[in-house]
């Protein structure tokens, strides 16, 4: 493993998949002009809409996002995560997929949200992605590489469930993936406090892309882009507004905050 940039990219995606790609490229091509060799995109990049517009839609959207990644990480020649995508289910439903792909364009891990947000949130919204999507069965994966590191995936709604983070932390993750669409209401307050756990509990990265902005509706996600580091400081943060947050990965660090602070060793029950 050696050091270098990550990016977490911060869209605003609409019910409009050719203008969330357009998008979604623009912002891949600055965090690579700016050196980012690990780039990833936000849950629902490709399609943020009505539960029966995605569902409607789901094959093109799925297709597309894949073939999409692909492309983009050849033609820049860095690894990319597509943070949650719809891909349809034989019975009806769809997996809220992660992909991570290499820089040749070979699919390299995917995980299928296990954890549905189904929340009654306080702001008077009620969100029930188990209506159109179909629960993930696995544990996520690693993916050990020898110049990034070992990455693990999770998705969004995933980040409250701390077994998820152990289980990457205990197959050796260096980093851990949280892309998201985090609500408006619930990340103004849980979201940084989240990642700065998981990030400290396991001593790894935490790489976070995430949804801004006003999307349909009544729906708004509440930003903030970061990357945290294993002692739990946030090295980079895209406010609000559509960006890109880059930040250095380095094995040194990581090193160092497992050295100091040997927690993983340290564990009695797993």
């Amino acid at each position: 493993m050696k050091s270098y940039l990550a990016a977490a990219i911060q869209m605003t995606s609409l019910p409009d998949l050719q203008k969330n790609l357009v998008q979604a490229e623009e912002l891949i091509d600055l965090a690579v002009r700016r050196g980012a060799e690990l780039v990833s995109l936000p849950e629902n990049f490709s399609f943020m809409g009505e539960e029966e517009e995605k569902i409607a839609q789901a094959e093109a959207i799925g297709l597309e996002s894949e073939k999409f990644l692909k492309t983009m990480a050849q033609r820049f020649q860095v690894t990319i995560l597509g943070g949650g995508f719809p891909v349809p289910t034989p019975g009806g439903k769809v997996y809220n997929t992660c992909l991570l792909v290499d820089p040749n364009g070979t699919e390299v891990a995917r995980y299928r949200k296990v954890h549905l947000f189904d929340v009654d949130v306080p702001d008077g919204i009620t969100y029930r992605e188990s209506n159109t999507v179909k629960a993930g069965e696995d544990l996520p994966s690693v993916y050990v590489s020898p110049e990034l590191g070992t990455l693990g995936l999770s998705v969004c709604y995933d980040v409250r469930f701390p077994e998820v983070y152990r289980h990457l932390s205990y197959k050796g993750a260096d980093i851990l993936f949280v892309p998201a669409a985090f609500t408006a209401y619930t990340g103004k307050d849980h979201w940084k406090v989240l990642l700065q756990a998981r990030a400290i509990e396991n001593t790894c990265y935490a790489i976070a892309p995430a949804q801004t902005g006003h999307h349909y509706g009544r729906r708004q996600t509440h930003g903030h882009a970061m990357i945290v580091d294993p002692w739990g400081v946030v090295l980079a943060d895209a406010g609000e507004e559509p960006g890109v947050a880059i930040a250095e990965i380095n094995p040194d660090r990581l090193e160092q905050v497992r050295r100091q602070m040997p927690s993983l060793q340290h564990r009695v029950f797993i």
